[in-house]
């Protein structure tokens, strides 16, 4: 691999095999660390392995980089990695950086870092990809681009100020979601907020969706009222209960008062249930129409990509209005019937009169039940009046059955024996964490 340059922000998401050529995990980040009279030394990368855990893997266990995969020699130490004093992730911490020319020719940023090996296992820093201020007062005018040996180049910080997080969002711009969430809470904590205060509106609200709870109040704790509101306007009304749930309340009604009406409705009818029963667990925004509707029409719907998939399962039947609370509640389709129907169909025909909805003060553990035994991914929820306020959906219940740390949790084992406690705690009278209890009514 003599002579070998690669460019970090290419590795990000590239495969790792092991010498067999099974698939062990994939790039999140390079690690290196600084020397004095020498370019950064590279130690490590890191690499995420099945359960979004991220792991260590020495430099030296790196038998080929190329081709957009890497191959080592299959010896991996499993523990979660840790980052060390002194050690610097080039990806999360280097992009964006500021430097200054040695020759006072001025300033650029950092937008990606080639790393090449000078003898077989011995990497390190060798050039730089900046971009330089622009020189026009165009909105879409770039800077111009260059390449810098290490030597040629220094970091140039000002007290106080945050080292720009545009690169870094720019390199993770294809992870989902739950991917990039997970990324975050690798980061040390000051540069996960710089992060997500730099991400647009909508991705942010995808991301904190993913996040646990802590980090989440932590995210919008840091940001001003109006731009809180505004994520919150862009998470699925469950997931912005939730989350409000969990401040104060003086703050929560803050930022209720600051969405938009129609959004802030949702969330409040949701918070008005409480959280282990139906209408804690449901999202108001399920597709919604009419017994004349098509076959070709319901397809259309859940073709939409921004529609999550456990929605997409199933369309909801109502007489109007075809908002929630809708008007009477008619039935549900499943997408796989419609796909055994010619598409002029009318999907009041196609209706699963064997499933009946479950009401918002439903149990939490009967609408598990229901899922699990009939097979399904969501459950219609309607009000005293058979009027349609929500579904629940397999995801809905995942979350509240997994313990609070699950994102983040190494055993499998100790996941598993965790949920089923908690499913025990839903289908007992035993005892809740803070001295309350859960009575399903059979003591």
């Amino acid at each position: 691999m003599a002579n070998t340059r690669v460019f970090v922000a290419r590795l990000a998401g590239c495969n790792v095999f092991d010498p067999a050529g099974d698939r062990v995990g994939k790039v999140r980040d390079v690690l290196v660390v600084y020397r004095k009279d020498d370019p950064p030394r590279v130690v490590g990368l890191i690499v995420e392995i099945p359960g979004k855990r991220r792991v260590f893997v020495s430099i030296g266990r790196v038998t080929s980089i190329g081709s957009g995969q890497i191959i080592t020699t299959g010896l991996i130490n499993v523990r979660r990695f840790e980052q060390r004093g002194g050690e610097v992730r080039v990806i999360a911490e280097m992009l964006g950086r500021r430097v200054a020319f040695n020759d006072g020719s001025g300033e650029a940023t950092i937008e990606d870092v080639a790393i090449e090996e000078s003898a077989q296992g011995d990497w390190a820093i060798s050039q730089l990809f900046v971009r330089r201020p622009k020189a026009s007062s165009s909105l879409f005018a770039k800077g111009a681009t260059a390449f810098a040996n290490w030597d040629e180049v220094y970091e140039k910080v000002t007290a106080g100020e945050s080292q720009s997080a545009e690169q870094l969002i720019a390199t993770y711009s294809d992870m989902k979601p739950a991917d990039l969430a997970n990324t975050l809470l690798d980061l040390p904590r000051q540069r996960m907020f710089e992060v997500a205060e730099e991400l647009p509106d909508g991705r942010l609200a995808d991301v904190l969706e993913e996040m646990p709870e802590s980090e989440q109040v932590g995210i919008l704790t840091r940001l001003g009222d109006s731009r809180a509101a505004e994520v919150l306007d862009h998470m699925q009304p469950d997931d912005a209960a939730d989350l409000i749930a969990q401040l104060p309340e003086e703050r929560g009604e803050q930022l209720l008062d600051l969405m938009e009406p129609e959004e802030a409705d949702d969330v409040r009818f949701l918070l008005s249930y409480a959280p282990d029963t139906a209408g804690g667990l449901m999202t108001t925004e399920p597709i919604i129409v009419s017994a004349d509707a098509t076959v070709a029409e319901g397809l259309a719907l859940i073709r939409r990509h921004d529609l999550a998939p456990a929605l997409g399962a199933a369309i909801c039947v109502t007489l109007p209005p075809y908002e929630p609370p809708t008007g009477r509640f008619l039935g549900m389709v499943h997408f796989q019937r419609m796909l055994r129907y010619p598409p002029h169909e009318r999907l009041g025909t196609l209706l699963d009169l064997g499933l009946e909805p479950v009401t918002a003060d439903t149990s939490a553990a009967e609408v598990t039940r229901i899922l699990a035994s009939y097979d399904l991914v969501s459950v219609p929820v309607v009000d005293d009046n058979h009027r349609l306020v929500g579904v629940v959906t397999i995801d809905d219940v995942l979350d509240y059955l997994l313990p609070d740390d699950w994102r983040s949790h190494d055993g499998n084992d100790e996941v598993r024996k965790r949920a089923t406690a908690r499913t025990q705690l839903m289908t007992g009278s035993i005892p809740l964490p803070g001295g309350r209890r859960h009575d399903n009514g059979t003591s």
